[in-house]
């Protein structure tokens, strides 16, 4: 096994911190975009079907393995930080052992969880709207692919452990052949055996497996493995995991369940409209996955100089985050909207459908800074001991900064002011969340 020098390990401790928010959001984008890239090819191979309900079906399942997924990223935001500060303090027994303990805690909530959503999946999926055949469908698919969910959360929470020690390449490695094997397995199935929504769910429960592999051997090859575990270590672990967890988790599941309200006020526009925010939900964060990375990313950077006490080069990576989400957003608004025609005609996208495209390809990207400014200011809050803090302005931003506003916005503009809403009320959130966290970071002496 090589190992990399302890000293070499805590790599974010110096050097330029713009330039490793770049690279490790930018490497962990290609990643992270992977996972979602894998629903969007799903999406992009349904399409061609023709079948309104089959689009609209992946649409509300996209909405509940969303909420699974974000249970999977607050347990890797939990162990990443954990893993962070041990390099950061250059004790690499220390960091083995709290990533062999957080993957064990990991698969055990991961399964558990997924367990309780597979057993009421008709419930969930008609809180969502979804009716007759639409309804048929989406548990259909969702019954083969919630079992595998455990498997892209053993994935994430190894791609974490991997940047925890600046090792942004080979964590995104893994999603990334997730999502080549999804890729390869969508049309095969689709279309040259005629299974249908069918080979689309068999294929994202492939691709599941294939992150999961991926993300572990390199772990294993390179960074000491992991550590026979053991009872009194796994209890030990289980206060601090769950004291990052906890809240992580309730801060990332804050988004879908967002999202399963916003879902549930298009669902009463027609399969149309859902089918059209369907294509919206899975551009978003395809498109903009360099920002949804960006709190992946930035979290070992700022744990790393806490663990170190440079609480001067936290606040410094801070603001560079919110510099950097500016510029990414700037130039995929402008992308999009160029491309919005395209956009639209490879879902072959008509009428209102196409008309949320449209939208989405402008006005709403931009207003994604202020989400992105949320994400930064949790990477902060959670790896500064305050994870809270990320909880409380993710819940408040998914709730009284979404359903007041979508609700209000659709009496005048129908589905297109649902959507509309739903960005809006990001704004002062967002503006909120910085200042917080700023006043945070001002506020935590740095650790002897």
């Amino acid at each position: 096994m090589a190992t990399a020098p302890a000293a070499r390990q805590a790599k974010f401790v110096e050097g330029n911190l713009f330039r490793h928010i770049a690279v490790m959001s930018l490497t962990n984008s290609v990643g992270l975009m992977a996972i979602f890239a894998v629903d969007l090819v799903n999406m992009i191979f349904i399409s061609m079907l023709n079948q309104e309900e089959i689009t609209a079906a992946v649409g509300y399942a996209g909405a509940i393995l969303f909420f699974t997924t974000s249970f999977g990223i607050g347990l890797s935001i939990a162990v990443s930080a954990l893993v962070a500060r041990a390099v950061g303090q250059r004790n690499l027994e220390m960091a083995r052992e709290k990533a062999t303990n957080g993957l064990i805690l990991g698969i055990g909530f991961g399964i558990v969880f997924s367990a309780v959503v597979f057993a009421f999946l008709p419930q969930i999926v008609s809180l969502l709207g979804a009716v007759g055949k639409t309804h048929e469908l989406t548990v259909h698919f969702l019954r083969i692919v919630t079992p595998a969910q455990p498997f892209l959360m053993v994935g994430m929470i190894g791609g974490a452990i991997l940047r925890s020690h600046g090792d942004a390449k080979r964590a995104m490695a893994a999603t990334l052949w997730g999502a080549v094997a999804n890729a390869i397995l969508d049309p095969i199935l689709i279309f040259g055996l005629h299974l249908d929504l069918t080979g689309a769910a068999i294929a994202s429960v492939v691709s599941r497996l294939v992150i999961a592999g991926v993300a572990l051997l390199p772990i294993i090859k390179h960074y000491g493995g992991f550590d026979r575990p053991t009872l009194a270590g796994l209890r030990a672990d289980l206060a601090p995991v769950s004291a990052i967890a906890g809240p992580a988790i309730l801060t990332q599941v804050a988004t879908p369940i967002g999202q399963a309200f916003v879902t549930r006020m298009v669902s009463g526009y027609g399969e149309a409209a859902v089918a059209g925010m369907a294509i919206t939900g899975r551009l978003t964060p395809v498109a903009l996955g360099v920002i949804f990375a960006l709190s992946g990313a930035i979290g070992p950077i700022i744990g790393q100089n806490y663990g170190a006490g440079r609480m001067d080069r936290v606040r410094r990576a801070f603001l560079d985050g919110l510099l950097f989400t500016a510029l990414v957003i700037g130039i995929a608004t402008v992308v999009l909207f160029l491309l919005r025609a395209p956009i639209a005609n490879l879902f072959h996208a008509q009428g209102l459908t196409r008309d949320l495209v449209y939208l989405f390809c402008g006005p709403l990207c931009l207003l994604f800074f202020f989400n992105g400014a949320i994400f930064v200011a949790n990477a902060a809050c959670n790896n500064l001991g305050r994870p809270f803090t990320s909880t409380l302005i993710n819940w408040g931003r998914h709730t009284i900064g979404t359903v007041p506003f979508a609700w209000w916005l659709a009496g005048y503009w129908g589905a297109q002011g649902v959507l509309i809403g739903q960005a809006v009320g990001g704004i002062f959130f967002g503006i909120l969340g910085a200042w917080l966290a700023l006043r945070m970071i001002d506020a935590t002496p740095a650790r002897g």
